[in-house]
């Protein structure tokens, strides 16, 4: 029984790579959102600390300084500022990671389909070996069969 060899696996073995390349692609912009959306989680709980301090600031019969008030307030807006080029951020990500994905699945497309042929390919191949295997018994069976009748004979 010969063995069997699959014309197109260098295809096969280039679209694995180019699949396990767009797997890489969009890890890191995985990666890129994971950060971005901590860096966004960090600046909200900044902002609800510097809401928590001015309400502290500004609470009934406790003296307000105007320059505190007015820092903590500037400060709160530059927290917002950083926060909303953060979700800017993160909806590029978002587009990159769409774009990344859809890449990914064609090339997991593209490889699957060549696999599919190996498989069938390889299918055939077994098939066509055991017609060989049995015409080679039958063939066998006729050789003894003739033997057999020429020694009785």
């Amino acid at each position: 029984m010969g063995k069997f060899e699959f014309n197109l696996e260098a295809v096969l073995k280039q679209r694995a790579a180019v699949e396990r390349t767009r797997q890489l692609a969009v890890a890191a912009i995985e990666r890129e959102r994971l950060v971005a959306e901590d860096e966004i989680r960090g600046f909200q709980s900044d902002f609800e600390s510097r809401r928590q301090e001015v309400r502290q600031m500004l609470a009934p019969g406790m003296p307000v300084d105007l320059r505190d008030v007015r820092m903590s307030a500037g400060s709160t807006l530059h927290i917002l500022s950083r926060t909303s080029r953060s979700a800017l951020k993160l909806a590029g990500v978002h587009n990159r990671l769409a774009i990344s994905r859809g890449e990914l699945l064609r090339a997991t497309t593209a490889r699957k389909a060549v696999e599919r042929l190996k498989e069938r390919r390889f299918e055939e191949w077994q098939g066509e070996q055991k017609r060989r295997e049995a015409a080679v018994i039958d063939e066998l069976s006729v050789i003894r069969g003739n033997k057999s009748q020429e020694s009785g004979s």
